[in-house]
């Protein structure tokens, strides 16, 4: 099971869309993930915790990124745009890992730009 969390123990059923960049020799890239109107920005979730990252969890272990942000439209939160940077070749086939098993779980596909 892949699951992506804000708060631990709290997973995100919004599927975000994820936009990959990798550099030219393949050792190093980004992933931005993009989540409209998450579960994490509904009324009642701020009792729940303050969001400290974004948590991907597999059987594996788990994947951090503190660089998360919310977009608001007219003074209220609409999404959460996040980016997690992935520094080697391993990072790189860690984060496959747990994206196939994530896409699996939710039934999502790739798409090659």
């Amino acid at each position: 099971m892949a699951v992506i969390q804000f708060i631990n123990g709290i997973d995100e059923t919004v599927i975000p869309s994820i936009k990959l960049t990798r550099s030219r020799d393949g050792s190093t890239g980004t992933a931005t993930f993009r989540f409209n109107n998450p579960d994490i920005i509904q009324l009642g979730m701020q009792e729940k915790g303050d969001i400290q990252g974004m948590y991907m969890k597999d059987e594996e272990g788990e994947l951090i990124t503190t660089d998360v942000n919310a977009k608001f439209i007219n003074g209220k939160p609409e999404g959460i745009e996040s980016v997690y940077v992935i520094k080697n070749p391993n990072e790189w086939d860690r984060f496959m890992r747990f994206m196939e098993r994530y896409a699996n779980n939710n039934n999502l596909s790739f798409t090659k730009a």
